[in-house]
């Protein structure tokens, strides 16, 4: 199953792809670099195409508990002031993202989407301090009556140039549910209420939809 971001992309890869060998055939006698330019061509269709897949998630719905919004390693777990929504002190998990990952971004929570603002910006790489402050990113909170307001904010990195944020203010959301799409590598990263109980560590890798990360304070 592939995410339906992909499919423009994929099919756009396959026409350059056959072109190319097209012309390769025509014009090269070599067949040894026929078959290389053929190998390689599959191979790069297929990275294109695994970075789109969208595999169903079994979320289990559950008003205490944040599950990751995306398939990564946690890089980063420390208190800081988040100074665009809340402009207090919050507990920040961050979920860096492979070009070889899932790319979907999935709802941590259910509930309503209290607020949802697309910024444009750099393409540092993902992992880079400024890069939540810097790079284009979207960023949404969703509340609801027991985990109260969660943000999350999806942030491109160096080969990231498009983020898709399907989250509307006012509008209900399911938990695990797909919220958007960052394509081609860079992080989420989530904030939390102070004194929240994170159930993962740094290094840890967690799965979009599935992965508990944290008990929220009830």
């Amino acid at each position: 199953m592939f995410h339906k971001e992909g499919y423009k992309i994929m099919i756009l890869t396959a026409l350059i792809l056959i072109a190319i060998n097209v012309v390769t055939y025509s014009l090269i006698d070599l067949y040894w670099l026929k078959f290389a330019i053929l190998v390689a061509s599959v191979l790069f269709f297929l990275l294109i195409v695994q970075f789109f897949r969208n595999p169903k998630r079994p979320t289990i719905h559950n008003n205490e508990h944040v599950v990751s919004p995306v398939d990564g390693k946690v890089v980063v777990i420390e208190e800081v002031f988040e100074k665009e929504y809340f402009k207090d002190k919050r507990l920040q998990v961050s979920i860096f993202m492979s070009p070889l990952n899932v790319h979907v971004t999935r709802h941590p929570v259910g509930g309503k989407v209290k607020f949802s603002k697309y910024h444009p910006g750099k393409f540092l790489v993902a992992w880079h301090p400024k890069s939540s402050e810097e790079n284009e990113r979207t960023t949404v909170v969703v509340e609801n009556e027991v985990a109260g307001e969660v943000l999350y904010r999806q942030i491109a990195g160096a080969l990231a140039k498009r983020i898709v944020n399907y989250a509307e203010e006012g509008t209900e959301v399911v938990q695990g549910s797909d919220s958007g799409f960052i394509k081609f590598g860079s992080r989420v990263d989530v904030f939390l209420p102070i004194g929240t109980k994170v159930r993962v560590g740094i290094n840890d890798k967690v799965k979009g939809g599935v992965s508990v990360i944290a008990d929220v304070v009830s």
